[in-house]
């Protein structure tokens, strides 16, 4: 129950998961380094580095979460629900990593190893492809095709100032665009670009 627990409906007798998502974050790396290592065994810190960091990064976390539609279970205060909290990115992420620590405490390494690798799958093995910095790839994209580069709008902040929502529109000269939202801008601009450049590699 902890762990799927937001701050929002925390309480002295209801603690949330945010202990748990500092340890769950560290369980991750640690079988993400393990697995990278075992399917690549010539690759060097240089390679290994961004595929390490795609797998384990927030947006990912938020992925796996969904994959399970563990935002309908999580345990929100009515601020985070009427804003649509089930749906936020880091808040998903947030919550993936507890859980991923709340096995880790009850069943021992192992099973939090096994869970780990079964819900990232196939998202391992073709982490090559994900590892790539979104907005470079988008920007190399359109150059190739003699395109000016994106521009990146924000479209809307949201939520407290302590967990914000940032949504930003990665929008081309030609009017094609997408977008994403994620707690940082950063992070957000890298996801729009991401869906812009899937959108246009689906067109080709």
């Amino acid at each position: 129950m902890r762990a799927l627990t937001h701050a929002s409906i925390s309480s002295p007798t209801r603690p949330d998961n945010q202990r748990l998502e500092f340890l769950g974050d560290r369980v991750l790396g640690l079988v993400m380094a393990t697995a990278l290592l075992e399917l690549d065994k010539t690759a060097s810190e240089g390679q290994l580095a961004p595929r390490f960091n795609a797998l384990v990064r927030k947006e990912t976390c938020a992925d796996v979460a969904r994959q399970v539609d563990l935002g309908a279970v999580l345990k929100l205060g009515r601020s985070e629900m009427m804003t649509g909290g089930r749906r936020k990115q880091a808040l998903l992420g947030d919550a993936m990593e507890a859980v991923i620590a709340a096995v880790y405490r009850d069943a021992g390494f192992e099973a939090a190893q096994d869970m780990i690798l079964r819900l990232w799958g196939d998202r391992i093995g073709s982490v090559e492809k994900d590892a790539r910095d979104p907005k470079t790839a988008l920007q190399e994209f359109v150059q190739a095709r003699r395109q000016s580069p994106p521009t990146y709008v924000l479209v809307e902040r949201s939520g407290p100032d302590h967990e914000p929502v940032f949504t930003i529109a990665a929008t081309l000269q030609d009017g094609r665009e997408a977008t994403a939202q994620a707690g940082s801008k950063r992070q957000a601009e890298q996801a729009a670009a991401a869906a812009l450049l899937e959108k246009l590699e689906n067109e080709q």
